[in-house]
């Protein structure tokens, strides 16, 4: 009997020839798995096309709620931005690894494969991830193995009847989630060429996006979205429902060469009008309730949150202290936050917060100001004192250059 494999299987041309390649290239039975996470494609068409590549068995997880509530949401409470875009796929892959995982216990494989490249950096969170899951499983990763470029996997794919969507014209590789969507390859790998139009997707072009802006109020309660234009919302609706918003002004595109983990330098289009939407709301609503110091160190935690993220490490010590913190600093972040949706900009016009740290009678400067003048002076000089006695002691004179 040959050994099974579970396949992270997306549907697309990677992961539906690597099925054949892994029956006939490595003799296993292939289980594939595929990990629902927001991607719009048809459940049944996957089955047929996976069992048709030559698998044994098909399975579908619909982790939808779980990836946006357990997944996305503390991403967005810590503010992480991976080089100035929020992190989708990347926060997919460590879900997607704990998926196989367990469909691989269940299955009684004794391997676990995907359909990332050599050059990537979803080959080293799944297997980072696997690793942490479950050590004692293979990592079996095809694109690493077989000596094919895009063109050749079409061909094969054609040559081994297994029904594909990527054409030669159209030869893009899209990645997807309620969270974001990510494209490269094709004219996208010359840094000079603009973006095609037919690369996007969820977003209008901000040039054909209505003239007269949208408002959208969102409630936050300890740092999570919870409701839109004060409804309550679940957290799968919710996110679609700014997504449709959102990409109906041309909010969200972006246009990145991003420094991979492997060491090379990629240029990829991504499209996130929720993300976009949904971080600046929280950004806004933390400049209301968090001190100044909080927001100082958390912005660095931020940085080190998403590099975390981006790196592989979700599964990971350092990962859970990190979100400690995170969560300890959300336990005010509630409040309502307003904004206007116009040609491709998200801009926050107004934030409320019952904790809120803003104080009308401190910071008018009109009728009913509570601010002792008084004290001015004398915080003054206490604040400059370190200044005065080093320019005495030392004559630091005119600084070069000044």
């Amino acid at each position: 009997m040959a050994e099974k494999i579970i396949l992270a299987y997306s549907g697309g041309l990677d992961t539906s020839i690597a099925i054949r390649w892994l029956k006939e290239e490595r003799g296993y039975d292939v289980v594939a798995l595929t990990v629902d996470v927001g991607m719009d494609r048809d459940r049944e068409t996957l089955q047929s096309r996976a069992m048709t590549a030559g698998a044994v068995g098909y399975q579908w997880a619909d982790c939808q709620e779980t990836f946006i509530r357990h997944f996305v949401f503390p991403a967005l409470a810590a503010g992480a931005r991976y080089q100035g875009y929020p992190l989708a796929t990347a926060l997919s892959r460590p879900l997607i690894a704990r998926e196989m995982v367990a469909v691989a216990r269940a299955e009684g494989a004794t391997a676990v494969a995907h359909g990332c490249t050599a050059k990537g950096n979803d080959q080293v969170r799944l297997d980072v991830s696997v690793g942490a899951l479950a050590p004692d499983l293979k990592v079996v990763a095809p694109l690493r193995e077989w000596e094919m470029d895009r063109e050749s996997e079409i061909a094969y794919a054609h040559e081994h009847s297994i029904p594909i969507e990527v054409t030669k014209a159209s030869p893009y590789s899209i990645d997807e989630n309620l969270w974001g969507r990510s494209i490269e390859c094709g004219v996208l790998e010359d840094p000079w060429q603009e973006p095609p139009a037919d690369v996007y997707a969820w977003t209008k072009s901000p040039a054909e996006a209505p003239d007269e802006p949208a408002y959208v109020e969102i409630g936050f309660e300890k740092g999570a979205p919870v409701s839109v234009d004060g409804k309550e919302v679940d957290p799968v609706s919710l996110v679609k429902q700014l997504n449709a918003l959102a990409g109906e002004h041309g909010v969200g595109r972006l246009d990145r060469v991003e420094d991979r983990l492997v060491g090379i330098k990629s240029r990829e289009i991504y499209e996130a009008p929720a993300g976009i939407t949904l971080l600046a709301a929280h950004d806004a609503l933390e400049a209301l309730t968090l001190s100044k110091d909080q927001r100082r160190l958390k912005a660095r935690i931020a940085q080190e949150y998403a590099e975390l993220v981006y790196n592989g490490l979700w599964f990971s010590a350092h990962h859970k202290d990190l979100e400690a913190y995170v969560r300890a600093t959300q336990r005010h972040v509630t409040g309502e936050v307003r904004l206007r949706l116009h040609k491709g900009v998200a801009t926050v016009v107004g934030r409320k917060s019952p904790k809120s740290l803003y104080d009308f009678a401190l910071a008018t400067y009109d009728k009913g100001d509570e601010f002792d003048r008084t004290s001015a002076v004398g915080f003054i000089d206490i604040w400059g004192l370190p200044v005065r006695v080093q320019a005495k002691a030392q004559d630091l004179g005119e600084v070069d250059g000044a």
